[in-house]
């Protein structure tokens, strides 16, 4: 095997460009999932059975499908009905639809932690349940799921590669865009792997850090 690395160290730059539109794309894709993962959630736990049935249909449908085919359905199925999406929203669109299923499970939990006093005692002093959830119990059970929503941050962070079949210009599609242009596709592939990983493992130690300065704090 030939590794020759100094066709590629030229454009470095260039593939460093792609960490901010993978971040980028990765927040904006979370906060959608945020904020569908709390409405689900609120109907998991709620008292209309329909609502809890269909939160539960939803999360049953996207954590049982590969997130590459959602992709695929969002952005290749609306110009079939004369509707034209763009590879950058598409994407967001299916990462957070995706996220969405597993954030709702995982503030769920969180509910379900926060002691059960404190729900009786909201509803002792005639709280309304709305009022009660959303100022009472969510925020507890944030601090308590802080971690585990940024593990999926990091999880939507190295998934996130999955949007370079659609055009959007992350780190693996500028790779490929190196690849077709200087035909030196395992060193361009090998120096993305390494910038994925140390990304993820700076975003790792954040989370650890997080997670210690809450245990204190408790």
């Amino acid at each position: 095997m030939n590794l020759d690395f100094s066709q590629v160290i030229p454009h470095i730059p260039f593939l460093l460009q792609g960490i901010g539109v993978t971040l980028q794309f990765v927040s904006v894709a979370l906060i959608l999932g945020l904020v569908l993962g709390i409405v689900l959630a609120v109907f998991k736990i709620g008292r209309f059975r329909v609502l809890r049935f269909l939160a539960n249909a939803y999360t049953s449908v996207f954590r049982g499908t590969p997130l590459i085919l959602q992709l695929s359905i969002i952005y290749f199925g609306p110009p079939q009905f004369g509707l034209e999406i763009s590879a950058y929203v598409a994407g967001v669109l299916a990462f957070g639809l995706n996220s969405a299923a597993y954030v709702s499970e995982i503030i769920r939990a969180g509910v379900q932690a926060v002691d059960k006093g404190q729900k009786e005692a909201a509803a002792a002093l005639g709280i309304p349940y709305r009022s009660m959830m959303f100022k009472v119990i969510l925020p507890q059970a944030f601090r308590n799921i802080l971690p585990a929503l940024f593990n999926e941050f990091i999880n939507l962070t190295k998934e996130s590669a999955i949007v370079s079949i659609i055009g959007v210009m992350d780190l693996m599609r500028r790779a490929q865009v190196l690849n077709a242009q200087i035909y030196r596709y395992f060193e361009a592939l090998l120096i993305v792997g390494l910038i994925y990983y140390l990304l993820v493992m700076i975003l790792t130690i954040i989370g650890r850090l997080i997670e210690r300065r809450l245990q204190r704090s408790d």
